[in-house]
């Protein structure tokens, strides 16, 4: 299953929440039913994480915004649950202040960018 092309949202389009179905399991009854997946994507996030740090070249910033009780906390923990600490960091963002709300939405979060 390709999720990539399943949640992608082309630019320009809308996204219609009421035809996302929010029980969505891909198929899995439960988490014992999908844990050789979860294995084999937690073996390539650190191998891809592994690979990013030795290159050098390149960071990667992972954008979460939602209401409270959307997931974001479930989502970093099972994203970011199987690399190492050591190459990550989690930034929460509240209410902006008058400065950040001067800018556009992305002023805030621009300085939070990883170096390389």
């Amino acid at each position: 299953m390709n999720y990539r092309e399943m949640f992608l949202v082309k630019p320009g389009t809308k996204v219609n929440l009421s035809k996302i179905a929010p029980d969505f399991t891909a198929g899995f009854k439960n988490e014992k039913s999908a844990k050789n997946k979860i294995k084999k994507y937690n073996k390539s996030m650190t191998e891809l994480q592994n690979s990013l740090f030795a290159e050098g070249k390149w960071s990667v910033l992972i954008c979460l915004q939602g209401l409270d009780a959307a997931g974001k906390t479930g989502t970093i923990s099972h994203v970011l649950g199987s690399m190492d600490p050591q190459g990550t960091r989690v930034c929460g963002f509240r209410v902006p202040t008058a400065e950040e709300a001067a800018h556009d939405f992305l002023w805030r979060i621009e300085k939070q960018v990883p170096a390389k």
